[in-house]
């Protein structure tokens, strides 16, 4: 079989499936370096305040990329709407989020919406340990600073006393406020007001400084991507199998050949005695 590996044909074959594998096992190489990589930006970038209307726009979904970015943005709340979320823990106690619009100067406006419309950005202010005296949201012109998260998904609830909703979710909030949002909310940090901060982090507020962090920054595998990898090296040993069994069938044909057995000597016709 040997010589007939190294037929020129045979040669120039193995070296064409050689190359094949080449490239399949750098495909491979590609996957498996994608499974490990991560989608969110390191701490050094999350931690460095950029400006909201810089960072994302209304209507468009977030990216991995600017997930727990600290931002900052100025307008104004509208006190009209605010709702509370429950079941949020804190230092190991369950109470409630208030979250309230928060109107952004210089948002673009989508096309197709009238420009009067406004276009505000749910920001959870604080934390309460119960649903009873809640703050308002200070008035004026405030500057806002605090993390960008994902909006969450919508859940029903429909035994949630009014005014309260399960989940921050930015386009259950659209329908219920009935205005443009983005699709993100805001922890915040700070609400500075004539240069004094008015939101949860002032003291003797009834208001809690939520307590997030950046967005976890281990490493996660992509199994997905595992799959892809050991794909890609299967379809490498495919090629050289398909070229062995390429050459083991010309082996084969060759010693057919040499011993004189073709098909006409196996076939049924042939085996039958003839009558006279």
């Amino acid at each position: 079989m040997l010589k007939t590996a190294v037929k020129p044909k045979w040669i120039a074959a193995l070296v064409f499936a050689l190359a094949v594998c080449a490239v399949l096992v750098l495909l491979s190489q590609w996957q498996f370096s994608r499974s490990l990589q991560k989608d969110v930006a390191p701490p050094s970038v999350t931690e460095k305040v950029q400006p909201l209307l810089g960072t994302m726009k209304p209507g468009e979904p977030m990216k991995g990329d600017i997930e727990g970015q600290l931002v900052l943005a100025t307008g104004h709340f509208d006190a009209a709407k605010q709702v509370l979320v429950p079941s949020r823990v804190q230092d190991g106690a369950v109470g409630f989020w208030v979250v309230t619009a928060f109107v952004v100067d210089g948002a673009p406006v989508l096309d197709g919406v009238a420009a009067t419309k406004e276009v505000v950005i749910p920001v959870a202010r604080g934390w309460l340990p119960a649903a009873d005296n809640v703050p308002a949201a200070p008035a004026g012109n405030i500057t806002l600073e605090g993390r960008l998260l994902n909006s969450e998904g919508p859940e029903p609830a429909p035994d949630l006393p009014a005014g309260q909703v399960s989940t921050l979710s930015s386009s259950e909030l659209t329908n219920l406020w009935d205005v443009t949002t983005y699709a993100a909310f805001i922890v915040a940090h700070s609400e500075v007001l004539d240069g004094q901060d008015v939101g949860a982090a002032a003291a003797g507020g009834p208001l809690q400084l939520i307590t997030v962090t950046a967005t976890d920054q281990n490493s996660k595998i992509n199994w997905l991507n595992i799959f892809y990898a050991a794909e890609w090296v299967i379809f490498a040993g495919f090629a050289l199998f398909l070229w062995w069994r390429l050459v083991a069938d010309d082996y084969r044909r060759d010693q057919d050949a040499l011993f004189g057995i073709d098909d006409e000597d196996d076939s049924p016709d042939s085996a039958a005695p003839t009558q006279a």
